[in-house]
């Protein structure tokens, strides 16, 4: 039996950019409330930013992101958000067929592309070892 696990951790949200991003909107209603003269703005301006924030950290912000691959099983993938909530996908292996990485590439992309690359052989050394192993008598 083979097996692979592919663990990727990404950075904890910033506190400068939570602050830099709720500075911002609470200046920006601030500025509006000035002109208008109504405290529903300031109010409106901390509802949304508080469920912005809550809507980012448990359906946007991905703490962690892992691999499992077992040539006998299937491969399971699962991702941790920033809010402690899992979601976790298997496949079993006679379903898949081929393995492909969908990921944008840019210059200070996460993960690195030779990251990805070393991810893709791996996962194909681990079906070709599936298939062989399936097809011998």
């Amino acid at each position: 039996m083979s097996c692979r696990e592919f663990c990727l951790s990404c950075p904890r949200l910033s506190l400068r950019s939570l602050t830099a991003v709720t500075c911002t909107v609470w200046l920006a209603a601030y500025g509006l409330f000035t002109l208008c003269e109504n405290s529903m703005i300031l109010s409106a301006a901390i509802f949304i930013t508080l469920l912005g924030l809550l809507g980012y950290l448990h359906f946007v912000k991905i703490d962690q992101e892992t691999l499992l691959i077992i040539d006998s099983l299937g491969i399971q993938m699962t991702s941790s958000y920033a809010s402690g909530k899992e979601s976790t996908t298997f496949i079993e292996m006679g379903k898949v067929k081929d393995i492909v990485i969908n990921e944008a590439i840019y210059m200070s992309a996460k993960p690195r592309l030779d990251c990805l690359i070393e991810v893709y052989r791996s996962c194909q050394e681990i079906l070709a070892h599936q298939k062989a192993t399936s097809t011998s008598p």
